[in-house]
């Protein structure tokens, strides 16, 4: 372990596995760690003994729910948008070749009351879409239209519209939009997380609803979300095997491995079992850098194995259900994600169902409830409160560069937002994802 490398990166987290393989694939010197004796750090899935070792205190599964190594529970559970980053980057990477992906079959929005109904991303299923009313369903076509239409450098389709000055909200007072169809639209299809969004400019949100339109007519199935089979702990490992083939170093089961900082205060290496492997800068999750990183939020997730699916949603092996925060009282949104063995991540006939949401009171579980009544019966469930850190700077001045936590929505473009500002903050240069994501092998 006594070399030099370019880069050291602690953590097999998705985001640090990532960096890892951009890293080695434009020819640096990658030497990368884990505490742990597995990959995924935070963002890993565990089989049903380990699910039960670490939340349990080891007691041994029911056999009614078939064997452990059918399982491949997500303790971050999120889902790729078809059109999104992430996809981009499996594919921009050749990634690819080492996953396969299913299409995740639905995509659903609680209204008052606690209905659940299909999300409406296009024009033509607004007008056939519950949630709205006759008038309200042309309104509604008349915007979405609009947003399909939308190109920032096309003026003709701008209608007389400046999204980069004008908010959000006021886009939508112009179309006539009601408060419930603002609701699932900014919530389920845009898929922001609080109300905050109404009174910045409306580009990005546009773009937000564009990118879900976009991804749920690339495969052309009933929601925007494509899944790997056998669970994201795939997605770490396939990065890591990438930065393997072109030279990176793994070195898992190192619980003591610590950065070591020169007298200017930058890392400057890692020292573990008496061995230092020095390097220009580090690369890692907050848990390596407790003095270098604030706690922003946490975060609950209730974990739970059930023998059906989730009712009122078309019998669906696969689905998200977004509950607006309006329809709860709350700050930010609550999701329910769900798998299940047709994709791999537990026994025949076994669904997992997961319930998330930023925690704003002193009793987090009892949060989840409104989502929790959703799913039915549950056989088995854990609960986890996780702890939401950002870094302290930006890395230029300690080569220090920390990736932030995984919070409660369920699917990545926050995750890759937060790579991409990394990878810039540590090259200098935008990551280019300009790659035709079609090339995504999908099971349909």
């Amino acid at each position: 372990m006594d070399e030099e490398y370019d880069a050291i990166v602690l953590g097999t987290g998705l985001k640090e596995c990532i960096i890892s393989g951009l890293l080695s694939v434009e020819g640096l010197k990658v030497l990368h760690m884990d505490r742990n004796n597995y990959y995924g750090g935070e963002s890993a899935s565990l089989n049903l003994i380990q699910l039960f070792e670490k939340f349990k205190g080891g007691a041994t599964p029911p056999e009614a729910f078939g064997p452990s190594r059918d399982y491949n529970i997500d303790m971050v559970p999120k889902f790729m948008m078809a059109n999104g980053k992430l996809v981009k980057a499996l594919i921009k990477t050749d990634v690819t070749k080492y996953l396969e992906f299913k299409a995740v079959d639905g995509s659903y929005v609680q209204t008052k009351g606690g209905k659940i109904h299909k999300v409406p991303a296009t024009d033509g299923e607004a007008l056939k879409s519950s949630l709205m009313g006759l008038f309200e369903k042309r309104r509604a076509r008349a915007f979405f239209i609009f947003v399909q239409d939308y190109e920032l450098d096309d003026p003709k389709t701008h209608k007389g519209h400046d999204l980069t000055r004008m908010t959000m909200l006021e886009l939508y007072t112009k179309f006539g939009l009601e408060a419930t169809t603002i609701d699932f639209i900014g919530h389920s299809l845009a898929l922001m997380r609080d109300d905050n969004y109404l009174g910045s400019p409306a580009l990005p949100t546009v773009r937000a609803i564009k990118l879900y339109s976009e991804s749920m007519a690339r495969f052309n199935t009933g929601s925007p979300y494509i899944y790997p089979l056998y669970g994201l702990g795939e997605l770490p490992q396939a990065f890591a095997r990438l930065s393997a083939v072109y030279g990176g170093t793994y070195m898992l089961n190192k619980p003591d491995a610590e950065v070591v900082y020169n007298d200017a205060g930058e890392a400057c290496g890692v020292i573990s079992a008496g061995e230092t492997a020095k390097c220009k800068f580090v690369v890692g999750d907050p848990a390596y850098f407790p003095s270098k990183v604030k706690k922003t939020a946490q975060v609950v997730r209730c974990i739970c194995i059930m023998n059906h699916p989730i009712p009122n949603t078309n019998d669906s092996y696969s689905c998200q259900i977004v509950l607006p925060q309006k329809q709860l009282n709350r700050k930010t949104d609550m999701y329910v994600f769900c798998t299940s063995y047709a994709h791999n991540v537990s026994a025949k006939n076994k669904w997992i169902g997961t319930v998330c949401t930023t925690v704003e009171t002193d009793n987090p579980e009892a949060e989840l409830a409104p989502g929790l009544a959703l799913l039915g019966h549950v056989e088995e469930k854990v609960v986890t409160v996780s702890p939401l850190f950002e870094p302290l700077e930006d890395g230029s001045k300690d080569k220090a560069y920390i990736s932030t936590g995984y919070d409660a929505t369920t699917h990545f473009e926050s995750v890759m937002l937060d790579v991409m500002s990394m990878y810039k903050r540590i090259t200098g240069k935008d990551l280019d994802l300009t790659e035709d994501p079609s090339a995504a092998n999908v099971e349909q």
